[in-house]
């Protein structure tokens, strides 16, 4: 190898470097931003599950008692707690605020009007802080993602700094042995 493409991959290498080095720190900032907002702005809701036996499905028992603080607890109460609730509110079929919004609209009676007024406002409420939770959720995955990038970009440079160091420091080094030929015989013409 000449000298010149021999600086050529080192240049390359060394940008390679920076490149995936930048990208690394970049998607561990994101996922360490990603996680912290979600904290921040789940902390203050003061939203916990309940105890083991006071209501919380048998399948949340992992965060009896939690305050509600990560991605994944946003989405289990969200999906679970909350859509248990908003079942048991309605009808057996389980109909949506769509559909008790519009009956709320439509009733003449002064007192079913009211009591299905309220339950429209109920099952707004939790379908509002169930799509807020969900947000937490979606965005906790995107934070995760990011802390997977940031590890693989990190491997990414550790691995072109190991070609880097062979190139500067094993590769001058290795004294290749000149190809011995067999001298050509002149071919008769």
């Amino acid at each position: 190898m000449n000298k010149d493409l021999r600086w050529r991959i080192i240049i390359l290498q060394v940008v390679m470097i920076v490149l995936f080095g930048f990208g690394a720190g970049l998607a561990y900032y994101a996922s360490n931003f990603t996680h912290d907002q979600i904290k921040a702005q789940l902390e203050p809701q003061q939203i916990f599950f309940p105890a083991v036996g006071k209501g919380l499905p048998e399948d949340l028992n992992q965060y009896a008692g939690q305050q509600v603080l990560t991605g994944d607890q946003a989405h289990a109460y969200a999906d679970t707690f909350i859509a248990l609730h908003l079942s048991e509110m309605g009808d057996p079929a389980g109909k949506p605020y769509s559909y008790w919004s519009g009956v709320a609209r439509t009733e003449t009676d002064p007192a079913k009007k009211a009591a299905a007024a309220d339950l429209v406002d109920t099952i707004f409420r939790a379908d509002t802080l169930r799509s807020m939770l969900n947000q937490a959720w979606a965005f906790g995955i995107m934070g995760d993602v990011a802390l997977y990038a940031a590890i693989g970009l990190a491997l990414a440079t550790l691995m072109v700094i190991g070609t880097l160091a062979f190139e500067l420091f094993v590769a001058p080094k290795r004294v290749l042995e000149p190809a011995k030929f067999a001298p050509i015989a002149a071919s008769p013409r």
